[in-house]
């Protein structure tokens, strides 16, 4: 009789197959630990303020390089009363990369993404105070250019006017002229790729001229008080962990649909149809091979903004596919009455972890699918749209807990079942008792790694909810992922699911009939779904027992539950 890899692979054979798969998982914090750099970096920027009194809405302004813009330092030069120039004609200009030791730098397009996050230093002025309500209307534009092109050729890729609330508060004790606001970061922009060697930002803070007031124009800008510089934080992931991150996807990949095609390989060659569990499986290796598609390379030759897009959507799959997996093979395990290896038994586990997905999905969709044609849109702009994003992102959190708490309840009765049925082992031969006493030591094993996994996996989105969130909740966050995290939960990912199909695999050892516990082979196969198999053995005083076999189809993933679930007469 056949059953699963688990069960009849040696120990010593076991022991070394654990042994590699440790050190592979090692290696994975190893990479990112010592030779990735951090998975992103963060440039401050001040925005240079040029003036001009014939300000046009399609010329482009910028700071270094010929034909450069004529600019201030600050707001009380001369130049200012003798030419009249009002707010209108100051344009803040952002010229990135900036040079770095008197040497020209240009993006990457292994950086991949950019994200502005956008600062006011505001003085305080008695005559112009910042309103608790304020709202800044910006006029933004971003241009690019590449390598080899002219200075002052700039192509525009998009341009919009946003409007954000601008979050300022000032100690009472500092309300005096020279002191600063503390004012809160606002959300500019997001790339969803990096695909030329520069870019320029122009930013203008408009107000209504008498023309515009007079044709009946609310007044834009009021109550933001003396806005002395303008900084923008431009954040961009490393080139360096994104080389690491891709040579591990070009690892996993093909290892993964290698494993995916042995494993269904050898379930092909069954004589039943697979079992739950086996499309889970199957399921599981699918969405983590779609995970782990290195389409990153598309970055390098094709303009994709999407990236991030798509990149989110692979990412919500895998997490749907292994959370609901994860249900079902605690719940194969439980060995109770219930009639299991169907879909529908679990039909309100598997609702509450896709509905949950798709809400993030539609949330993620409300922010990044827009931005796919306005980089300047954010939902946190607003007060209902942070307030809803603040409460996704808990809700998420409590949600992620609240899922790790039950999968441990889950497993926890697995282990009570099993220690219960241990009771049944005294009356069996001395062979038999320790074939069961390995089978059922290799089963606890591998619900414990499930369980470290789905720690690891819950703790990792948590923090990547937080981290989302913490340039645009609040600038006290200080959150810091490390590139050994990354590449280490992501190589656990993809080891833990070679291990899992790799054991629970049929195999191909079949038990000798000539042992004292002998397996009758027309009496079935083993399953860990809760199909019964017929099976006779003796006990520990030569009794012969018969395990008698229920009507349903058994299947050859394992004898463990088969055996816990087994009734025996004499």
């Amino acid at each position: 009789m056949a059953g699963a890899i688990i069960e009849n692979l040696s120990g010593k054979k076991l022991g070394i197959l654990i042994g590699i798969l440790m050190i592979c998982q090692f290696l994975c914090f190893l990479v990112g630990g010592l030779i990735a750099p951090a998975p992103s970096s963060a440039m401050s920027v001040l925005g240079t303020k040029c003036i001009d009194k014939n300000y046009e809405n399609d010329k482009w302004y910028w700071v270094r390089g010929k034909h450069k813009c004529r600019s201030i330092r600050d707001n009380n030069e001369p130049v200012i009363e003798e030419q009249q120039i009002t707010a209108n004609n100051i344009i803040f200009t952002f010229q990135i990369p900036t040079p770095k030791d008197g040497k020209m730098l240009d993006y990457s397009r292994w950086q991949q993404n950019l994200i502005a996050i956008l600062t006011m230093d505001v003085l305080y002025n008695e005559e112009e105070q910042v309103d608790p309500d304020a709202v800044m209307t910006i006029e933004a534009r971003l241009g690019y250019r590449n390598k080899g092109e002219a200075e002052n050729k700039w192509t525009e890729y998009a341009t919009s006017i946003e409007q954000r609330q601008l979050d300022c508060s000032i100690d009472p004790a500092s309300r005096k002229p020279g002191y600063m606001y503390s004012c809160a970061h606002v959300p500019l922009f997001e790339l969803g790729s990096i695909h030329h060697d520069f870019y320029l930002l122009n930013v203008r803070l408009p107000i209504r001229t008498e023309e515009e007031m007079e044709k009946g124009l609310g007044p834009i800008n009021n109550g933001i008080g003396h806005v002395a510089d303008m900084w923008v934080v431009f954040i961009h992931q490393n080139g360096g962990f994104t080389k690491v991150w891709v040579s591990l996807k070009t690892i996993f990949f093909p290892t993964i649909v290698a494993i995916m095609a042995w494993f269904w390989h050898r379930i092909s060659q069954l004589s039943r149809p697979p079992a739950l569990l086996e499309y889970m499986l199957m399921l599981l290796g699918v969405a983590l091979t779609i995970l782990n598609c290195p389409l990153e390379y598309f970055t390098l030759f094709f303009d994709c903004p999407w990236m991030t897009v798509v990149s989110d959507i692979r990412q919500g799959l895998f997490y749907a596919s292994l959370l609901s997996f994860w249900l079902i093979f605690a719940g194969e395990h439980l060995m109770d009455d219930i009639e299991r290896n169907k879909l529908k038994v679990y039909w309100r586990h598997l609702s509450a972890v896709l509905g949950g997905c798709m809400c993030l999905f539609i949330f993620d969709m409300c922010e990044r699918g827009v931005q796919l044609h306005n980089p300047f849109y954010s939902i946190w702009v607003t007060e209902t749209g942070t307030n809803l994003a603040l409460a996704f992102i808990i809700l998420a959190g409590i949600c992620a807990g609240l899922y790790f708490c039950f999968l441990s309840y889950m497993i926890w009765k697995v282990f009570m079942n099993i220690s219960s049925k241990r009771q049944s082992l005294t009356a069996m031969a001395s062979a038999r008792r320790l074939h069961y006493e390995g089978i059922i030591y290799r089963f606890k094993v591998l619900m414990l790694a499930t369980l470290l996994c789905a720690a690891m996996t819950v703790i990792g989105f948590i923090l990547g909810q937080v981290s989302e969130g913490q340039w645009t909740v609040d600038e006290n966050i200080k959150l810091e992922y490390t590139s050994a995290f990354f590449t280490g939960v992501y190589g656990m990912w993809n080891i833990y699911t070679f291990a899992l199909i790799c054991l629970y695999a049929p195999s191909h050892k079949r038990w000798p009939k000539d042992q004292n516990w002998a397996v009758s082979d027309s009496c079935g196969l083993a399953s860990i779904h809760g199909a019964l198999l017929a099976r006779d053995t003796q006990s520990s005083t030569g009794e012969e027992i018969e395990f008698s076999r229920l009507a349903t189809e058994p299947s050859e993933m394992s004898s463990l539950t088969a055996f816990a679930k087994k009734t025996a007469t004499e």
